[in-house]
């Protein structure tokens, strides 16, 4: 069994996996209304037990969010690049950092560790870091901030290798614009190469990300070959062109990696926050934005759990062995942990890197497109439930060599993720009210069932405290309110948390169901909707779909 997607016919076992996530989905809406028909008792109970399991994950989520954002701030402080540089002479490195400064005992170990046996560890200066920045359209405004952030990096410029890689089908303005990003920005780096993606397609792959950054994969190989560097001391950092790393993103990862023996075997995650033209955006893009962002500071204190997500870096020498990305997935990002999972025989992890990496929310230059962009964007990335399948065939066919126990474990999480992400919002927000409508044929209601909507309703009044947490932490996260806007836009930052509610039910919930539908009826998805995004600047010079920018200087007072 290859490690790609299939392209064309299914096995009925693979079919089935397809139709799993849809048929768990529906059958838990659909059956919660079945059971309270013959007994609203049960139903209840069921309910109820769902309720409480959620109100569980919800108070650890809400403290793992709070200690995922202070280990941020710890993490940002810190002189990755002195770090670094102590590396490369261990052995007489002086720690001048205070006892409390972020995993300093843990450097403390790393160094003697390095000073014991250098063998096991590369020198930081054999080290290069290779940026894959992939772009479609988007305009010379929307791409320069990324690529003046790669420049400004803590990071030594001279061993940065830097692809931009960019569609043929991005037409003569996006030819244009990649000539004026080699103009400005060609001489700021070690090697800088424009490589553009050919508008036809090789067979089997399907156009959009992963066929794009693959392509300039290959190239960086021949990039390589061609220099004295081994495969082994390049690490490799997918950007998509409105990306923002931290300045010292680079100097960690590098960190990072010459820590870890087993490098080959991991990639590394920064924390993805969706905030670069958050006061721009209209509140429903604000609210899913945040909560994008929250969701990643948790993930970030999950390390077992920890999945590949947007932006992310991984080793050359692995990505060469496995053929760099999958050309036949719009999830690319998602998919490369499985690819790696599996190609690695289960001896695979995603290690955290606690600095950020500035995305941002969906904006276009109207209201209802952006609603409309939004959609398309969740639902592009709940199609992540194909991935039930090709992990499924894998462990049910034990033709992986992987752990079956290990195995289990993360299908069950998979398929757990893409199952709560359909069914929970509408259960927490009705759920409660079919057992009560469907008891009230009954001559008598039972307690329970009378109550249950009150118990619900109760446990919300609880969870409201943790909108009241994301709210705070949400609006401390907030850059600096631009001068175009007044006070009344600070105070719709909070008002706009009553619509979690809605955007819970119409965005998350919708969207999931629609892309595990689309796999139930064997409807396969071949194309990549590019998610439109804009700042109030680019919107100005480009009323056509852009993408967006941060501002650097913003990013770069932050670090300093």
């Amino acid at each position: 069994m290859d490690n790609e997607l299939p392209v064309g016919g299914r096995t009925r076992g693979y079919r089935f996996l397809e139709m799993l996530p849809a048929l768990l989905s529906y059958g838990t809406l659909l059956g919660l209304v079945a059971i309270s028909f013959f007994n609203p008792v049960v139903a209840a109970c069921g309910l109820l037990v769902i309720v409480l399991m959620m109100l569980f994950k919800a108070v650890r989520s809400g403290a793992e969010m709070m200690i995922g954002n202070a280990r941020m701030e710890s993490a940002e402080d810190v002189d990755w690049a002195h770090r670094l540089a102590q590396l490369e002479s261990a052995e007489t490195a002086v720690i001048d950092e205070p006892r409390s400064a972020f995993q300093v005992r843990r450097h403390r170990r790393n160094l003697a560790a390095v000073a014991a046996d250098p063998r096991l560890f590369p020198k930081p200066s054999q080290l290069r870091n290779a940026v894959i920045v992939a772009a479609y359209n988007e305009p010379y405004e929307v791409i320069a901030p990324t690529f003046q952030a790669l420049a400004d990096t803590t990071y030594d410029n001279d061993r940065l290798i830097v692809l931009f890689a960019y569609e043929e089908r991005g037409g003569q303005g996006m030819e244009l614009t990649a000539k004026r990003v080699q103009r400005e920005f060609g001489d700021r780096f070690g090697h800088f190469e424009l490589v553009r993606h050919p508008a036809e397609l090789l067979a089997g792959e399907m156009a959009g990300k992963g066929a794009n950054i693959t392509f300039a994969g290959r190239r960086l190989q021949q990039i390589v070959d061609e220099s004295e560097f081994e495969y082994s001391d390049v690490v490799v950092t997918t950007l998509d062109c409105d990306n923002v790393p931290f300045p010292s993103y680079f100097d960690y990862v590098s960190y990072e990696y010459i820590v870890h023996p087993e490098r080959k075997r991991m990639s590394f995650q920064p924390i993805s926050l969706f905030l670069g033209n958050i006061w721009d955006a209209p509140a429903p893009s604000r609210v899913i934005a945040n909560g994008n962002t929250f969701w990643n500071l948790i993930s970030s204190m999950r390390p077992l759990s920890l999945r590949n997500f947007a932006s992310h870096s991984q080793p050359l020498d692995a990505l060469v062995e496995m053929d760099f990305w999958s050309t036949r997935t719009i999830v690319e990002d998602g998919h490369q942990y499985w690819r790696s999972y599996f190609h690695f025989n289960g001896d695979y992890k995603v290690i955290s890197i606690h600095v950020p990496i500035y995305q941002d929310a969906v904006l276009t230059e109207s209201y209802g497109r952006t609603i409309k962009a939004q959609f398309k964007q969740l639902k592009r990335w709940s199609y992540g439930a194909s991935d039930v399948p090709y992990v499924g065939v894998r462990i049910f066919g034990r033709t992986a060599g992987t752990p079956l126990l290990k195995d289990m474990v993360r299908f069950l999480q998979l398929l757990d993720s893409h199952v709560s992400l359909a069914c929970i919002a509408p259960l927490i927000a009705f759920g409660a009210w079919i057992p009560f409508v469907m008891s009230m044929r009954a001559d008598f209601m039972d307690t329970l069932v009378l109550k249950l909507p009150f118990i619900v309703g109760t446990v919300q009044q609880v969870a409201l405290l943790g909108i009241l947490l994301m709210m705070w932490l949400g609006f401390n996260m907030l850059p600096k309110r631009p001068a175009r806007y007044g006070r009344m836009r600070s105070f719709g930052m909070i008002l706009q948390w009553v619509l979690m509610p809605v955007t819970g039910i119409v965005f998350n919930s919708l969207s999931a169901l629609t892309s595990q539908t689309q796999l139930l009826l064997g409807h396969y998805r071949e194309s990549f909707d590019v998610t439109e995004k804009a700042t109030h600047a680019s919107m100005a010079t480009h009323p056509a779909p852009p993408t967006q920018s941060i501002d650097i200087s913003k990013i770069t007072a932050r670090a300093a």
